[in-house]
């Protein structure tokens, strides 16, 4: 007797195994134009391209920067809830404004959370390889602040720095609901811990400021590691009025590097 022929079940599952690759393919390409499309119209949004007030529609912003509705309107709900943009009732979206008071409370609520998270982290007791983590972060910003200046690579790298060891101090706390409300924070227009880092770029007090928070990391994962949770609460609160001064100088001062989106910011009359 004769054995059944199987050839043709081996080229159905290669044909469908070429399916599934060619269906993957073509979701990672969509989703990489949508990522490129979302960080294209926040680059426009910050540059003042697109100007505060600015009404925006998914067909005309297709047409602009030649690609479909789909990625579009992808970027746009994301930048919503960054809360760069602001949905219309009739259709559409605009470029929303933010009071010098807004982003001020902003920086207030994040300098809250991340003290309270620092306090948490010293009662609780920070896990070790944390604690590792962000030594080793300060270990390079202390390399990078050796240098007798910041050129716009080494500056990148400190913000990049910066911003990990916040991460990391959320980690710290070991709470997964502080963590998640303080992202949400810093996922709003110039309340991250390096949202108004570049205005010290070129300021003649940059280096000072700098030293300044350096020395605060350092301080207050001291305060972690020996358990003392009212002097790292303390510390974490103290540190946020860096970006406090900064925005100040952003708006009212003489800072000669442009804060990106700075714009949007409407100045509170003194």
């Amino acid at each position: 007797m004769k054995t059944p022929a199987t050839a043709p079940l081996p080229a159905r599952h290669a044909a469908a195994g070429e399916l599934e690759a060619g269906e993957g393919n073509a979701l990672s390409a969509q989703s990489s134009q949508a990522v490129k499309t979302q960080l294209r119209l926040r680059e426009m949004v910050l540059a003042g391209e697109l100007p505060g007030g600015a009404r925006i529609a998914e067909v005309a912003i297709s047409e602009l920067l030649g690609v479909s509705r789909t990625p579009v309107r992808s970027a746009l709900m994301r930048l919503e809830q960054e809360g760069l943009l602001q949905a219309l009732q009739n259709g559409g979206y605009a470029v929303k404004t933010f009071s010098e008071r807004d982003v001020a409370d902003s920086i207030e609520l994040r300098g809250t959370l991340e003290g309270l998270a620092a306090r948490l982290a010293a009662e609780r007791g920070a896990p070790p390889v944390v604690l590792r983590e962000a030594r080793a972060c300060l270990t390079r910003i202390d390399a990078l602040l050796r240098e007798p200046s910041l050129d716009d690579a080494a500056f990148s790298r400190y913000v990049g720095f910066n911003e990990n060891f916040h991460l990391l101090l959320a980690e710290m706390s070991g709470s997964p609901v502080i963590a998640q409300q303080l992202q949400r924070i810093v996922n709003l227009p110039f309340a991250s811990p390096s949202g108004f880092v570049v205005v010290q770029a070129n300021s003649p007090a940059a280096r000072d400021m700098l030293l300044i928070a350096q020395d605060q990391h350092v301080q207050v994962l001291d305060a972690i590691e020996n358990r003392e949770g009212s002097r790292a609460e303390a510390l974490m609160r103290e540190h946020s009025r860096i970006a406090q001064r900064n925005l100040k100088e952003a708006l009212h001062g003489t800072a000669s590097h442009p804060l990106p989106g700075v714009q949007l910011i409407r100045r509170r009359d003194y």
